[in-house]
């Protein structure tokens, strides 16, 4: 899968703007199988892929 960065990237609403240590991820991934995550500090650096069950079992965790 190619990740670009013409792709939307949407970080947590709980991130704030305080410039603080947030990930942000592409949900128009989620479709291939994986989700693409990455630093929102430095976006140039590669993004981390994980499969779509584990990021869905990830989202589940922290709303319980």
């Amino acid at each position: 899968m190619s990740i670009t960065s013409s792709e939307q990237w949407v970080k947590s609403s709980y991130s704030g703007n305080g410039g603080g240590n947030c990930v942000e991820w592409q949900p128009s991934a989620i479709s291939s199988g994986v989700v693409p995550l990455r630093d929102s500090k430095d976006t140039a650096l590669p993004a981390l892929t994980v499969p779509t069950t584990a990021w869905v079992a990830f989202i589940q965790h922290l709303k319980a």
